[in-house]
């Protein structure tokens, strides 16, 4: 059975592999990342769209892979709409920040969204932006540094980062110039919630799209027919191969550590 690949610039897409694997147990999932040339939200979009392109060759080429999930914000904004002209067969699945969920989510129509600077500075973000323009009030909050601190296991630069950068997303609160609902915008950001949240009240709501991206994976398998079933899988958990372009160790650390999973890597 042909698996569904997963890709992201580092060990960010795990948090939206860990919703697919819950979402579509009897599916076979190769995850990539292209490790060595991360990060891509701090990249211009010439870079992220020739990596897109050579990681989304070598799933189909080594892997067969039946669906695609650009498990980064960064390569959907710059790379996606190439990737389906290039594939038009192929199921591709992108994300976005999740600015319409956190908008009507949010009782005091004050968002703020944490993401990559590239993701941020993009022209399908504008878009987005724009279309809520007079009915929320959306802080952008680039989070430089943020995405290598998480791939580094750098605990201390994590905290140092996550306290600069909600402070900038607020202030927090339920009044009516203040920020109830902060959208994780990039991949990696669900990884390290609970340190985000230690700078927030309780009942700051965070938004991602990592459950959505799942959902909709269903559906495009079960549209085109390649969704796999208990029986076609004979009732047992789809497999998982894990793939990086750079250190397979940081990969499988990362797994280990953020997702709980025990698996070997190759390059």
């Amino acid at each position: 059975m042909s698996p569904v690949g997963v890709f992201d610039s580092g060990v960010g897409g795990l948090s939206v592999l860990a919703a697919l694997r819950a979402e579509l147990p009897h599916e076979h999932f190769v995850y990539f990342a292209d490790t060595a040339y991360a990060p891509y939200g701090e990249r211009g979009d010439a870079y992220v769209i020739e990596r897109s392109r050579a990681v989304v060759e070598h799933l189909q080429r080594e892997h067969g892979i039946k669906a695609l999930v650009v498990a980064c914000n960064t390569a959907t904004t710059a790379a996606i709409h190439l990737l389906r002209a290039d594939h038009p067969d192929l199921p591709i699945v992108g994300l976005e920040p999740g600015l319409k969920p956190a908008v009507a989510a949010s009782r005091t129509g004050h968002v703020s969204v944490l993401a990559t600077r590239g993701t941020l500075a993009s022209a399908k973000y504008a878009t987005l932006r724009a279309s809520f323009a007079g009915s929320a009030d959306v802080r952008p909050v680039p989070c430089d540094g943020l995405v290598k601190a998480i791939e580094g296991f750098d605990s201390a630069g994590i905290a140092a980062l996550a306290e600069r950068y909600m402070a900038e997303a607020g202030p927090f609160g339920d009044g009516p110039d203040e920020v109830d609902t902060v959208v994780l915008g990039c991949t990696h950001y669900p990884l390290v919630k609970d340190e985000l949240a230690k700078h927030a009240p309780a009942t700051l709501r965070f938004i991602d799209t990592g459950v959505p991206v799942a959902q909709q994976t269903r559906r495009l398998l079960a549209s085109s027919g390649r969704l796999a079933d208990a029986t076609e899988a004979t009732g047992a958990v789809g497999s998982l191969l894990l793939q990086s372009s750079g250190d397979v160790a940081v990969l499988e650390a990362a797994a280990a550590r953020w997702l709980g999973l025990s698996a070997a890597a190759t390059a």
